[in-house]
């Protein structure tokens, strides 16, 4: 084992960012109160308030740091935490010596407390809680689950799952999420000694209030941490734990299991049908079944009620044609649920079926968007293993004409490459489909044509001219044109640089001046080719006198060197 540090001051820089790790060098006085244990290290920071700072490291090299500061409470690695972590680096070399000397003073501890007098300990414990409730509250709650008393165990793992005190607006906030999450944990642990004293059965019917408490308020938490849904995962562990013990009826087990499940409180904890296999048994699993299938029949659609159909159908050895009847029962607009269904059967041994089904996909798609990609592809893909060529062209234009767009005609050009079509009618025909979708001129101010775009895709450079100059073309696309074309066309990419220049003298803020230099960039290359550098001065010094008042725009041409 390890004494020395694992993270390095990289490591502080990566998680802060550059703004918090300056302004944490301005802290390091501050630092106050360090204690250097194995995994943890603990501070105090002096800055606009007294802040209490925990840094962990594991054993992997990965180092966390919370902060109850503002910036730190919504889960920042503030500069706080980089003060402390540079202070505990500035001590690198002692720090095997600090942690050892912890684990020592640990010992100590031990054997001290094991030398007390069970009176002693009383009177230890019994001081402690006269000064910290939380602790007194932990420990009532603990002895009340030891005791005989479920009604008082009731209360306090419900009270303490009670979201009320720590939701300001109706709604429990990140920076209250913690203190929550703490309070709650107690709830897993009074459940489990529930448990372990010998009451498993009470145990069962508590853990259940508890996991339908948590699931109703679950919504209202901003866990962005995960440290209530690790909450609501113990819980659910406590409630098998306690029926595993408890052995209870697993018919009725079943009846509460499964409405669990289908309802929004199983968002929390996720627990799966499976995980009772042991504690249902055969009994508990038929009875499930029954109130699986009679809830889908009721709700086919339902996305709980699909899940657990499609569990239950694969662990009975997947019957396809009832996973397909459950799926085909709520298809999606796009065809997603066609590709299930295809998949299925395709894993089955059942080739041609799965294809008939993405077939039908293609063919029955609603969607706005056109069928899911990936459907798509599990239908050309199929076609291409077929050597039907010819079929996947096909599928590829027909998406063309649906919904042109670039990724369509490179598919269409692919496709028909593979074919052998391409050179001939193809690529015509597609480019006739996208000159016909391209906006109205007067609308390219939005966006330019797919037409330009295909042209350039196609590195023909001259048809994209001529579709540029013919309207089809937007800012963007000219400046692409300009780009690719200087060498072999000077003046007119020249053209096209100065066009876009002038507008842009009246507007003002880096990215403007920013694009500017890029474009003068581009006119003074054209001007080199065309051995024309005397006017290109004579442009720029007269933009310069016109300008000069902007002083960050002279100051990015200056670094551009304009």
């Amino acid at each position: 084992m390890t004494h020395a540090l694992r993270f390095t001051e990289q490591d502080l820089r990566r998680l802060a960012g550059a703004r918090s790790f300056e302004r944490g060098l301005g802290y390091l006085s501050g630092v106050s109160r360090l204690e250097i244990g194995y995994e943890t290290i603990t501070a105090t920071v002096d800055g606009s308030d007294a802040y209490e700072v925990e840094l962990t490291e594991d054993e992997d090299g990965g180092l966390t740091g919370w902060c109850d500061c503002p910036y730190g409470q919504d889960g920042n690695f503030c500069k706080h935490c980089v003060a402390v972590g540079l202070t505990v680096l500035s001590q690198a070399d002692s720090v095997p010596q600090q942690r050892s000397a912890a684990a020592s003073r640990t010992r100590l501890l031990d054997g001290w407390l094991e030398s007390r007098t069970r009176e002693e300990l009383l009177a230890l414990v019994r001081e402690q809680l006269a000064g910290d409730r939380d602790l007194r509250r932990r420990l009532e709650l603990r002895a009340a689950a030891a005791g005989e008393d479920t009604g008082v165990v009731r209360e306090r793992v419900l009270s303490l799952l009670d979201t009320r005190p720590f939701a300001r607006y109706g709604y429990v906030e990140y920076a209250d999420a913690h203190a929550y999450g703490r309070q709650a944990t107690e709830a897993v642990t009074a459940l489990r000694a529930l448990t372990s004293s010998g009451r498993a059965a009470e145990a069962v019917e508590v853990a259940r209030e508890a996991l339908r408490a948590l699931g109703r308020t679950y919504g209202e938490i901003d866990d962005s941490d995960g440290l209530i849904g690790e909450v609501a995962t113990g819980l659910a562990e406590a409630h098998l734990e306690a029926c595993r013990t408890a052995r209870p009826d697993p018919v009725e087990t079943a009846e509460w299991l499964v409405p669990y499940l289908l309802g929004e409180a199983n968002d929390a904890t996720d627990i799966d049908l499976f995980d009772y296999r042991d504690v249902l048994g055969d009994p508990g699993l038929a009875r499930a079944r029954v109130l699986v299938v009679a809830a889908w029949r009721a709700n086919p659609k339902g996305w709980a009620e699909k899940y657990l159909m499609e569990r239950l159908l694969k662990a009975d050895g997947g019957n396809v044609d009832a996973l397909v009847e459950v799926h085909a029962a709520d298809l999606a607009p796009d065809g997603r649920t066609h590709l299930v269904i295809a998949g299925e059967l395709e894993a089955a041994g059942r080739a041609g079926e799965a294809l008939e089904w993405a077939e039908r996909g293609l063919r029955e798609t609603v969607s706005e968007w056109g069928p899911d990609s990936d459907l798509v592809a599990f239908v050309c893909e199929r076609y291409q293993r077929a050597d039907r060529l010819a079929d996947v062209v096909a599928v590829r234009r027909d998406l063309l004409r649906a919904r042109p767009s670039l990724a369509a005609y490179q598919h269409v050009r692919t496709a028909a490459h593979a074919a052998g079509t391409w050179e001939g009618s193809e690529r015509v025909d597609a480019l006739e489909v996208l000159k016909a979708a391209a906006p109205p001129k007067s609308d390219l101010w939005y966006g330019g044509s797919v037409l330009v775009d295909a042209l350039m895709d196609d590195d023909d450079l001259q048809a994209a001219w001529q579709a540029a100059a013919d309207g089809y073309a937007d800012q963007r696309q000219w400046l692409a044109l300009a780009d690719r074309i200087r060498d072999r066309q000077p003046a007119d990419a020249l053209g096209v640089y100065l066009r876009w220049i002038e507008p842009l003298r009246k507007q003002t803020g880096d990215s403007t001046y920013e694009r500017l230099a890029e474009l003068l960039l581009g006119a003074r290359a054209c001007h080199r080719a065309l051995d024309t550098g005397a006017e290109f001065a004579a442009y720029l010094a007269a933009l310069r006198a016109d300008q000069k008042r902007k002083r960050k725009l002279m100051a990015i041409l200056d670094q551009h060197g304009l």
